[in-house]
C-alpha cells in the first residue's frame, strides 16, 4: 500500500526548530517533501510573489526528506510544491509548528495559515500547527503527541473540500496539557500602535508594535482553550462570504 505523501512548510523558513520537528513527526506518517522559505515570512499572510522571480533550491538537511528553500512566501511555496516539485498530489500538507500564537485574528495575517489555506483551495487536506511561545529555542516536544493524534484523525477521516484546521498549542509542559478542544475562533483584534522616528537625515519612519485585544467571553472559543491549556482546533474556510448577511443585503435598493 502506498505510504500517504506529505508536504510539509512553514513561515519561520526552512531550518527553523518549530519546522524540524514537524518532519520528524511527519515521517512517522508518511514519505515527506519540504517546500518551505529559505528566510522568515512572517506575518505575510496570503502574499504571492509577481514582481520578481522565485528560486526555489534542493538543499540537503535530512537525508531521508526531499527538501527545498523558496525564496518566496508561503503561499509561493505551496503552489510550487503542487505545481512543480511534488511527483503527485499530497495527501496532507501541514504547516508549521509556528513559533508563536496563531488563535483568533492572528489567522488572518499568519503565513503558516496561509500556507494551510492554500493546500485547502487546491482540495489537499490542510493543518496549520502553532506553539503560543515565540523564544526560539521553545519546547516543541510538549506538542508532540497531540500533533500525532490529530495528524492521524485527519488522515484517517479527510476533511471537507475548502476547510483546513488552526491548531494552537498552550506554552505549558507536557504533563499540564489538559487536551484537545474544538473551538471557534475568538473575537479579538490588534490595536496598533505606532512610534513615529526620524532617522540621521530627517525622513519620517513607524515602528509598529500593539496590545492584542480579546473582546470574546465565549467559552467556546480558541482564546478560551488555550488559557485553560487545551490544545485548540479550528476548523477554517478560505470562503470569506459572511451568508448570515445575504438576506438582508438582497433587500437593500441596490437594483
Amino acid at each position: 500500500m502506498e505510504r500517504p505523501l506529505i508536504l510539509v512548510t512553514n513561515d519561520d523558513g526552512v531550518t527553523a526548530p518549530g519546522i524540524r520537528a514537524l518532519i520528524e513527526i511527519a515521517k512517522g506518517f508518511g514519505e515527506v517533501y519540504v517546500v518551505a522559505p529559505d528566510s522568515p515570512q512572517s506575518g505575510m499572510g496570503h502574499a504571492v510573489t509577481i514582481n520578481s522571480t522565485l528560486f526555489c533550491d534542493e538543499i540537503e538537511v535530512d537525508e531521508d526528506v526531499k527538501e527545498y528553500a523558496c525564496s518566496g512566501t508561503p503561499v509561493d511555496c505551496v503552489k510550487l510544491a503542487v505545481s512543480q516539485i511534488l511527483p503527485r498530489k499530497p495527501d496532507l500538507c501541514i504547516s508549521g509548528i509556528n513559533h508563536g500564537s496563531n488563535s483568533s485574528v492572528n489567522v488572518i495575517y499568519s503565513g503558516t495559515m496561509s500556507a494551510a489555506v492554500e493546500a485547502g483551495i487546491e482540495g489537499i487536506p490542510a493543518i496549520g500547527f502553532s506553539l503560543c511561545d515565540f523564544a526560539y529555542n521553545a519546547d516543541f516536544k510538549a506538542g508532540e503527541e497531540f500533533i500525532k493524534t490529530i495528524i492521524d484523525q485527519v488522515l484517517k477521516h479527510k476533511l471537507p473540500k475548502g476547510v483546513v484546521l488552526n491548531v494552537n498549542i498552550p506554552k505549558l509542559k507536557e504533563h499540564e496539557i489538559k487536551g484537545i478542544k474544538v473551538c471557534r475562533q475568538a473575537d479579538a483584534k490588534w490595536e496598533e500602535k505606532f512610534d513615529k522616528r526620524e532617522d540621521p537625515r530627517g525622513r519620517t519612519y513607524y515602528w509598529m508594535s500593539g496590545e492584542f485585544k480579546n473582546l470574546d467571553k465565549g467559552e467556546d472559543t480558541d482564546e478560551r482553550a488555550l488559557e485553560e491549556g487545551y490544545v485548540s482546533v479550528v476548523p477554517v474556510r478560505y470562503d470569506l462570504t459572511a451568508h448570515h448577511f445575504l438576506p438582508d443585503l438582497r433587500n437593500w435598493d441596490l437594483f
